[in-house]
């Protein structure tokens, strides 16, 4: 047993230097919060734990399963009741919820949006992820390929209640219609449809509350009602497999052209098989490992890392025929395959 006089010169220097041995030896507890349980984060997840790894700290990823805003919200809440000192998340309900992350958590711990964000004027301190217009902008790109002559199209996606989804659907606007700003796309987009843009035609936009069972019940809606639709744009990660199913199923393969978004195995091979014209991929591995990056670095005090107007954009990439296979073998290294 220790002796008392030593032992009180060890918890009086202990008290000098405010903390205690354990407290110097923990590494930083961070956590990644995606907006929905989908294969996508799966990568993500990877980057993060890449990150921890290299960075000596404790993250924790969660995932919504059902998808929803209150969900998230409870996942937050339960991360700060455990004493997270870092958080980023890809917010769901941004508009109706930046009150909560705004004063509920940027207020306590440095917060960071990942692939989609809060309104402007948040308390965010990054954005780190796709430039979803001109990622959208490519995909409205690539039904162009698709549709030299022009014609009917449809866009589908998971919600339009965040951010990414509407930038996405902006971008696709911009493209058919030529139009160069966000804004001005995005209020062509937010207008009464279907949106005559040139030779094209944009018949509406159907959510399906990230479900990809409903998603293949919209497509096929969609051509049942629209016999002469042209092409189908998937938004989010599993869009662009349901649609590819609803085709299929429909016999409908090579007439009706589908461009995707992100990189399902599906979706890929999809692409492969000439099925699918092409895809947008983003780098959901560097979302999860900048995000952790910069937030251990913001929790060390040092905020150098955060640039300039606070967005870090992640390049996207256009996937094709000529590419995919390439693609497809570095994205199976990145998964650990």
């Amino acid at each position: 047993m220790m002796p008392r006089c030593r032992l009180l010169l060890v918890l009086s220097v202990l008290s000098v230097l405010g903390l205690s041995g354990l407290e110097a030896r923990a590494p930083i507890y961070l956590a990644f919060v995606s907006n929905n349980a989908h294969e996508f984060w799966n990568i993500a997840e990877r980057g993060t734990l890449k990150a921890a790894a290299d960075l000596g700290a404790r993250v924790e990823f969660r995932r919504p399963q059902r998808g929803t805003a209150a969900e998230q919200k409870q996942i937050v809440e339960d991360l700060l009741a455990k004493g997270v000192q870092g958080i980023a998340i890809s917010p769901n309900d941004a508009i109706n919820q930046a009150d909560f992350f705004n004063h509920d958590v940027a207020s306590k711990v440095p917060l960071i949006c990942s692939d989609s964000d809060l309104p402007e004027g948040s308390k965010r301190l990054c954005y780190v992820g796709t430039d979803n217009f001109a990622a959208g902008r490519a995909a409205g790109e690539l039904v162009k390929k698709a549709l030299p002559h022009g014609g009917p199209v449809m866009i589908f996606v998971g919600k339009l209640d965040v951010r990414n989804a509407v930038e996405r659907r902006a971008g696709v606007i911009a493209a058919l219609g030529d139009l160069e700003s966000f804004a001005e796309a995005n209020r062509v987009a937010a207008g009464r449809y279907p949106l005559t843009l040139g030779k094209y035609t944009v018949l509406g936009v159907m959510t399906d509350d990230a479900k990809k069972e409903k998603c293949k019940a919209n497509a096929e809606d969609a051509l049942t009602r629209h016999p002469n639709l042209a092409c189908m744009v998937g938004l989010w990660e599993y869009n662009p497999p349901a649609i590819l199913a609803a085709v299929s199923e429909a016999r409908l393969l090579g007439q009706v052209k589908i461009v995707g978004f992100d990189e399902n195995e599906e979706t890929l091979q999809g692409i492969l098989d000439g099925h699918i014209a092409g895809t947008i991929v983003q780098n959901p591995f560097e979302f999860g490992y900048q995000s952790i990056k910069l937030l251990h670095e913001v929790v060390r005090g040092d905020r150098s890392g955060i640039p300039a107007g606070g967005i870090k954009f992640v390049p996207h990439r256009v996937i094709e025929r000529g590419n995919v296979t390439e693609f497809r073998a570095e994205l199976r290294r990145l998964k650990g395959r």
